[in-house]
């Protein structure tokens, strides 16, 4: 499906289905909205107010279609009270409804009335993620999607280089987690990680890969990948700033990547395996926002840190008993190979506070299965040891349309869990009924709490992957999130 962000309403009128998506206020008979009436043509816009009155919007939004001559018309009808922990975009109704719109293969129009300007970046990425690109079907779509978007009083707001690129790039972290995982191995990660970043000015790329991360001290990516056939690796871009990061902000953005997950030697039962491609949705989020981040400028020194590993089995797999030192110099006995996510982020947090120097550090993950347990389908879990980091990301998320919820910091209720007899912590919980998102993320700041870094961690394990399909989850919060921290 090929996007294109048409500046006029001359795509309205070219289309053979045009979607309307506006909140069930714009279309009273009374009060039609000027959006309406300047960028559809007269009779268009009568059957677009006429099924806003039919379409039901349910909790999320409500669509309803119909023939204008030759053309569809469908309208996408979003509930006009949303919650006070809902995106004021209402990114996730306009994600449905054109979800259900049958956008297919044909050339399609989507206008987008916004209750404000700043919406526009939600609002669009909605689109986008409703309409996934990775496909192996022998019959590929080949149908087209012109966005317009303007006010209700009919001004069309321009969707930029920047807002364009973040889709792009959105779409295609989605279609790193949706490719199969002999496909995207960690080399092959690696390369498109590579790819991406490709021609990006002041862009540097480097890797530690294969025994080469114990020379780094990085023990715990080592472990994690060694006995795979794609060997571990930990990608770093850097882009922004002064080299070394001593003068200004410097954030590092930390990514797991574990490109498939058969949970090790403690391994998965038939039914946990499958799915388990998408463990790498926190490295593609960071790589799709850092890329977006560098592309359009970056506001302070912005590195990338991609923690890669196929958590595999075999003779040289990493055992329960095993005691592993981390890259913080700390030692873990391993208790449980199926824990292996903060392994290797601690591992990549560390070296962004100890080797790179940076001041402030979000990881993001798809960690626990807790998570959706905690806060659900649509809204990430962050657990942070800073108070502003903690609201900077909640604010971003309810901007960019990827909600996040807090989650307790409390090292000093947690790290019990933990305790080895011969190291100086466990792996993973003794109980697993005790906050367990929130342990696990303690797991990975023990590893960076000496180094004075600010530190935020996002656990995304269902928002980035639903409906068997990867979401693009947290590229445009992560874009949001280190606009606003250069800024504080």
């Amino acid at each position: 499906m090929k996007f294109t962000f048409p500046k006029g309403g001359k795509a309205l009128a070219a289309a053979d289905h045009v979607l309307i998506i506006a909140a069930k206020a714009c279309f009273g008979p009374r009060k039609r909205t000027a959006a309406l009436t300047k960028l559809l043509d007269k009779d268009t816009a009568a059957i677009a107010t006429r099924l806003g009155g039919e379409a039901g919007t349910g909790l999320l939004g409500g669509t309803a279609s119909s023939l204008c001559g030759k053309r569809r018309v469908t309208v996408g009808a979003l509930r006009d009270e949303i919650s006070r922990h809902n995106s004021d975009a209402r990114a996730e109704s306009i994600r449905k409804v054109a979800a259900a719109s049958s956008l297919g293969n044909t050339k399609n129009a989507v206008l987008l009335v916004l209750d404000d300007d700043s919406h526009l970046v939600a609002a669009v990425n909605a689109i986008g993620r409703a309409l996934p690109k990775f496909s192996l079907k022998t019959k590929k779509a080949n149908g087209s999607v012109a966005i317009v978007a303007a006010t209700r009083a009919g001004k069309q707001v321009t969707i930029g280089p920047a807002v364009q690129t973040l889709v792009d790039n959105a779409r295609a972290a989605a279609v790193l987690v949706d490719t199969p995982p002999t496909d995207m191995n960690p080399a092959a990660l690696a390369g498109a990680t590579r790819k991406m970043l490709r021609g990006i000015k002041g862009v540097k790329i480097s890797e530690i890969t294969g025994d080469a991360l114990l020379k780094k001290g990085l023990g715990g990516i080592h472990a994690v990948g060694r006995t795979a056939r794609s060997a571990p690796r930990l990608v770093i871009a850097t882009v922004g700033g002064k080299a070394g990061g001593k003068k200004g902000r410097h954030i590092a953005l930390v990514g797991k990547g574990i490109t498939y997950d058969t949970g090790g030697l403690h391994i998965k039962m038939r039914g946990a395996m499958e799915t388990m491609k998408a463990d790498m949705g926190g490295s593609a989020a960071v790589l799709g926002a850092f890329a977006t981040l560098a592309k359009h400028g970056v506001p302070c020194r912005v590195s990338l840190l991609m923690c890669l590993a196929e958590n595999a089995i075999g003779p040289a797999a990493y055992k329960p008993d095993d005691v592993l030192t981390m890259h913080s110099g700390k030692t873990v006995e391993i208790n449980n190979t199926d824990a292996e996510g903060r392994l290797v982020l601690a591992d990549g947090c560390s070296y962004a506070a100890r080797v790179l120097g940076a001041d402030t550090i979000v990881d993001a993950a798809t960690l626990t299965g807790a998570q959706g347990v905690a806060t659900g389908n649509l809204h990430a879990a962050v657990v942070s040891n800073d108070e502003k980091l903690e609201q900077t990301l909640l604010e971003a998320g309810k901007a960019s349309g990827d909600l996040c919820w807090p989650l307790p910091f409390a090292p000093e209720f947690y790290r019990s869990e933990f305790k080895s007899p011969i190291a100086d912590m466990r792996n993973s919980v003794k109980n697993r009924s005790n906050a367990q998102s929130s342990c696990a993320a303690e797991f990975i700041h023990w590893h960076v709490d000496d180094t004075g870094a600010r530190w935020g961690h996002i656990d995304l394990a269902y928002p980035a992957f639903r409906g068997d399909r990867g979401t693009g989850f947290g590229v445009a919060l992560l874009v949001d999130a280190v606009q606003r921290l250069a800024r504080r």
